[in-house]
């Protein structure tokens, strides 16, 4: 296949058609109602950390990289060192993301050096942009080259900064953010500056930028699951992009995505308020152990252990395992083991994100 050159930025007001402008509207209603609910979690820590490793595994599983919930949450309690390599890389992702709103977090910019800080963390290395020639994206099934990215350093890092540009000044390329969001994200996959990690690295950065653009307030929206669903229209767009200039349908695929997602997570993020607000019933009107930091504990790890409860209530150890015995004993939780250890469950919670 003849390489298609990468363009810059592109600049036409067309882009922003009546089709997509109705997208729009719907999406951008969406999000607004997404960033109210969430606000009513009383800890957002909970919600990025559950939502975080849900995305993680499914902008896992769009590489072919699969593990399960029970797999990752295990992973989250460091009980042992079994876990398999893709659970490992799973994790990565989770910090990875978290390392990426940690950075926006303190000076509200995404910038190009940020971007490799963030693909380090996923992919566990410092290669930094391409500058080693031979790159290519092959179709998965027949192994055909369908696109050549820019193949020099120079060109990778001149386009990372036009794109920098586009990320961080509101007034380069006036689009809604959305459009831009559709527009970063087509044109980072195109550029493909590093060797591992591209599609994982583009789709923190989607995220990032709707935090940025203050659509978001907490990483709590993800189109991962949805990308999954809509797998081969997903890459045959980015062919339509590149081939025939096909920007209207691809941006309505991603501002769709956007508005189906927030309506998900909105319904998801109800669903766990009512669990919380159960579990607090609970405990207030059984123990008098019953404490806030013991009740967003147990949300913000679906699975938790001793060492948890010691260092987030700062009590003894032994006071730890009481309350989580307790617990146990009386169903609130599910008491496993691993090895020589034990962690408990919050049931409810698992299978909530377990049925998504």
């Amino acid at each position: 296949m003849k390489a298609w050159p990468i363009e810059k930025i592109p600049s036409s007001t067309e882009l922003e058609s009546k089709a997509v402008l109705r997208e729009l509207v719907s999406a951008r209603a969406a999000l607004a109602e997404l960033k109210g609910v969430a606000r009513t979690i009383p800890d957002q820590s909970i919600l990025i950390n559950t939502l975080g490793i849900q995305e993680a595994k499914d902008s896992s599983a769009i590489e072919n990289i699969i593990t399960s919930l029970d797999e990752l949450f295990k992973g989250d309690l460091q009980l042992s060192g079994n876990s398999s390599s893709e659970a490992k890389e799973v994790q990565n992702y989770v910090e990875a993301l978290k390392k990426g709103f940690e950075l926006i977090s303190e000076k509200r910019l995404l910038t190009g050096n940020d971007i490799i800080k963030i693909q380090s963390v996923l992919e566990k290395n410092n290669a930094g942009f391409r500058r080693t020639p031979g790159t290519s994206l092959l179709n998965a099934y027949t192994k055909e080259v369908v696109y050549t990215p820019p193949q020099d350093f120079e060109t990778i890092s001149a386009l990372m900064k036009d794109l920098e540009q586009l990320i961080n000044n509101p007034d380069y390329r006036q689009y809604d953010p959305l459009v831009k969001m559709a527009i970063i994200h087509f044109q980072f996959e195109s550029i493909h500056p590093f060797y591992d990690g591209n599609g994982r690295t583009g789709r923190i950065i989607n995220i990032l930028y709707l935090i940025l653009s203050d659509l978001l307030d907490f990483p709590t929206l993800y189109l991962s699951n949805y990308i999954i669903h809509t797998k081969q229209r997903y890459y045959q767009l980015f062919q339509e992009v590149r081939l025939e200039s096909n920007w209207e349908d691809w941006l309505i695929y991603i501002i769709r995505g956007v508005s189906l997602t927030a309506k998900d997570t909105i319904n998801l993020i109800e669903s766990l308020q009512l669990q919380i607000t159960d579990m607090q019933r609970k405990l207030r009107s059984n123990y008098k152990f019953y404490s806030h930091e013991l009740l967003m504990n147990l949300f913000r790890h679906p699975y938790t252990k001793i060492e948890f409860l010691e260092r987030d209530l700062k009590i003894s150890r032994k006071t730890a395992s009481l309350y989580l015995n307790k617990l146990a004993d009386d169903g609130v939780l599910r008491k496993e083991r691993m090895g020589k250890h034990h962690y408990f469950v919050n049931e409810d919670l698992y299978h909530l994100f377990l049925t998504r």
